[in-house]
């Protein structure tokens, strides 16, 4: 199968002060087209970092990532930009949603904005499939917290993304909305044949995906498939 994502040899450190902090330490994997991917691991172990540095939103201090067929190491800021409004969705653990536009325009305004014809339309479409087409014309704060993130998941896959990218996308729900989130994380996912990249401390939803990677003290300790995990 044709990989989406490779990570190869890749470390990242941060600097404060006069100190440094080493994060990443020779991180190598590769994801393929379609499969369902999670990053775990405790506080800490660099899963963020990570997810940070595939996505092309930071740069590695060493190694190479290439996405979706283009390597990053290559792309200044412009053209990794591009690359991610093209291919790429993101859903966080705060959701992220502008408190001043309603439901709708929170899934329609990235649309817009890529000059993608009838994006009301197709952020209606996308707010029926997450169960919140009633709820259009609200705003953040009139929506619960599984609401929004109903939202974001939206959102995330207005642009048919190749990847989507999501970083603790139930920490912030109680059990039962984040079990009905995780669902419609897939359900989107199958839809539209996306690749997903998950960052979870949340065991049980890392062993719902394919294939598991596990960081500790910012070395991966096992890459495994789920099955096997």
């Amino acid at each position: 199968m044709a990989k989406i994502l490779e990570v190869s040899n890749l470390e990242k450190t941060y600097s404060s002060g006069s100190k440094t902090l080493q994060v990443l330490y020779d991180i190598n994997f590769k994801v393929e087209k379609g499969e369902r991917f999670s990053i775990v691991g405790p506080s800490g172990s660099g899963k963020t970092t990570l997810l940070g540095l595939c996505a092309g939103l930071d740069r590695p201090d060493s190694g190479s990532i290439s996405l979706c067929g283009q390597k990053l190491d290559n792309l200044n800021e412009d053209a990794r930009a591009l690359l991610r409004n093209r291919n790429i969705g993101f859903v966080f653990q705060d959701f992220q949603l502008l408190p001043t536009l309603t439901a709708l325009e929170n899934v329609a305004v990235p649309l817009e904005l890529q000059s993608v014809k009838n994006a009301s339309k197709t952020g209606m479409e996308l707010l029926e499939k997450v169960g919140l087409a009633d709820r259009f014309h609200h705003y953040p704060s009139q929506l619960s917290g599984g609401e929004q993130q109903r939202v974001a998941l939206a959102r995330a896959f207005s642009n048919k993304p190749a990847v989507l990218f999501a970083d603790e996308p139930t920490g912030n729900l109680d059990a039962e909305t984040g079990e009905k989130v995780e669902q419609l994380l897939f359900d989107l996912n199958n839809d539209l044949g996306t690749t997903l990249i998950i960052v979870t401390h949340d065991i049980e939803l890392a062993e719902k995906t394919g294939h598991v990677l596990k960081l500790k003290g910012g070395r991966i300790i096992s890459n495994e498939t789920a099955e096997k995990w």
